[in-house]
C-alpha cells in the first residue's frame, strides 16, 4: 500500500463569541505514524483552555519521550483521576495514531463515539470499554485505506441544542444519519466536518451552550520522494545502501556525481550529463535510466536551500536547481538517504569562500525549513 498521508482539518468555534475555546486539538507525524489529540477542558472559556492545553501538551510529551500509546493515555487517565472533582486541572481526551499502512488506533476517556467514513458511506466506530486506571475508557482499532477517514468531536456537538431545539442533544446515532443524508445529497467527504459543525451550532442557537469542536482525518495516498546524497562511509556498503534506496517507494532523486557514479554502475547503466541545461548559475544536471532526476551534490542542495521559500515564478525553466524544488515541494514525505563518505572538496577553500555548506550540515538545514512547511523528514546517515 505504502505511505499513507493523513490530512487532517477542524472547525472549532467557543461557547461565547469572540471568547477563547475550552477544547485543544494537537497533532505530529513520525517516520512511523501520524498521531491526532483532541482535548475537552472541564467548562469553557480561559480555564477550560488551560486545562485543556495542558492535558495536550503532557500527552504529547510523553508520546515524544517514547512512551507507548497505552503508557502516555495510561498517565493521563490516572492524572484525570486524581484530578476529578477537585481544583486541579481536568480534561477529557481522545487520542488517535494512525500508522503509515492505515492501521489505526483510537483511545478515549469520557469522549462521544468517532464516526467512521468509508468509500460510500458513513457508521458510528465500535468500540470496546475497559477499566484503565479506576476510569472507564473506550478502544477502536481498524485499518484505514485512501479515501477513508474518520471524524472526531468533543460534546459540544453531541449536546448540541439540549434542552432547547433537541431534548438530549444531538446523539451520535442522529450525527452518524446526518452524515450519511449529506453523503446521498453530494457532500463531499472532505467538506463533511464543517457541515457538522454548522449544523451543531445551528442547533444551539443563541447563546451557544458549549465549545463545539469537529475533527477530520482522512488518508490518501501519500506522496514519498527519497534522496540519496553522498557514498556511504564504507564502500563495501554501496550495493547494500543502493539496494535499500531503489527499494523505497516514490520519487528517487540521486544528488551528487559520485553518488550518482556508484549508482549508475550498480545499475549498469550510463550517466549522462544534461547538454540542455541552460543556467549559468546551477550546476548541470546528469540522468540515469531508472532514475528520476540526478544532479550534482553539496552545491545544488545549497542553491535549493536558499530558493525553496522563493516564489517560483523567478525560477530558471532549464535547471537541475528548478527540477529538484518542483520534485520535492508537492511531497508529503522525504526520506534523506546521506552518505558519510569524506569529501575532499567541501574543505577546499573556494567551497568556504563562495558560502556552500558542507552536505551533512545542508541536509540538516533543507530538512528544518522542510519540516516547518509540513513535511515529514527522515534522515538516515550511511
Amino acid at each position: 500500500m505504502g505511505y499513507i498521508h493523513v490530512e487532517i482539518d477542524i472547525a472549532q468555534t467557543p461557547k461565547k463569541t469572540g471568547g477563547i475555546c475550552g477544547d485543544s486539538v494537537s497533532s505530529f507525524r513520525t517516520p512511523e505514524a501520524t498521531v491526532i489529540l483532541l482535548v475537552d477542558g472541564v467548562g469553557s472559556g480561559i480555564k477550560a483552555n488551560i486545562y485543556a492545553n495542558m492535558a495536550c501538551s503532557r500527552l504529547e510529551k510523553l508520546l515524544e519521550s517514547g512512551f507507548s500509546l497505552r503508557r502516555a493515555f495510561s498517565s493521563l487517565v490516572k492524572t484525570m483521576h486524581e484530578s476529578r472533582g477537585s481544583d486541579m486541572p481536568y480534561a477529557v481526551f481522545s487520542v488517535v495514531r494512525i500508522l503509515n499502512n492505515g492501521e489505526a488506533t483510537i483511545l478515549a476517556y469520557e469522549m462521544p463515539e468517532a464516526i467512521f467514513i468509508g468509500r460510500h458511506s458513513a457508521a458510528i466506530l465500535p468500540r470496546r470499554n475497559f477499566t484503565l486506571e479506576r476510569e472507564v475508557i473506550s478502544e477502536s482499532n481498524l485499518f484505514l485505506e485512501p479515501g477513508e477517514g474518520l471524524l472526531l468531536f468533543s460534546d459540544g456537538i453531541t449536546l448540541a441544542g439540549i434542552g432547547g431545539k433537541t431534548r438530549l442533544g444531538w446523539n451520535i446515532n442522529e450525527i452518524c444519519r446526518f452524515v450519511n443524508d449529506s453523503l446521498v445529497a453530494g457532500e463531499k467527504k472532505k467538506k463533511l466536518y464543517q457541515r457538522i459543525h454548522q449544523q451543531a451550532r445551528e442547533l444551539w442557537g443563541t447563546p451557544c451552550g458549549d465549545d463545539c469542536t469537529v475533527l477530520s482525518a482522512f488518508c490518501r495516498q501519500g506522496k514519498v520522494v527519497n534522496i540519496f546524497t553522498g557514498p556511504p562511509s564504507q564502500s563495501g556498503d554501496d550495493r547494500k545502501v543502493i539496494e535499500s534506496f531503489l527499494a523505497l517507494p516514490g520519487t528517487r532523486i540521486v544528488a551528487g556525481a559520485t553518488t550518482a557514479q556508484i549508482v549508475a554502475k550498480h545499475l549498469g547503466r550510463e550517466l549522462k550529463i544534461n547538454t540542455a541545461d541552460t543556467s549559468m548559475i546551477a550546476p548541470p544536471g546528469y540522468s540515469i535510466e531508472g532514475i528520476d532526476l540526478v544532479t550534482e551534490g553539496a552545491v545544488t542542495l545549497n542553491q535549493l536551500y536558499n530558493i525553496l521559500d522563493a516564489d517560483p515564478i523567478y525560477f530558471e525553466p532549464d535547471s537541475s536547481v528548478t527540477r529538484f524544488y518542483d520534485a520535492i515541494i508537492d511531497a508529503d514525505r522525504i526520506n534523506f538517504i546521506v552518505g558519510a563518505a569524506k569529501n575532499a572538496g567541501h574543505g577546499d577553500i573556494a567551497f568556504r569562500q563562495q558560502g556552500i555548506i558542507p552536505r551533512q550540515k545542508i541536509v540538516e538545514l533543507l530538512a528544518e525549513k522542510l519540516t516547518v512547511e509540513g513535511r515529514l523528514i527522515d534522515i538516515k546517515i550511511v
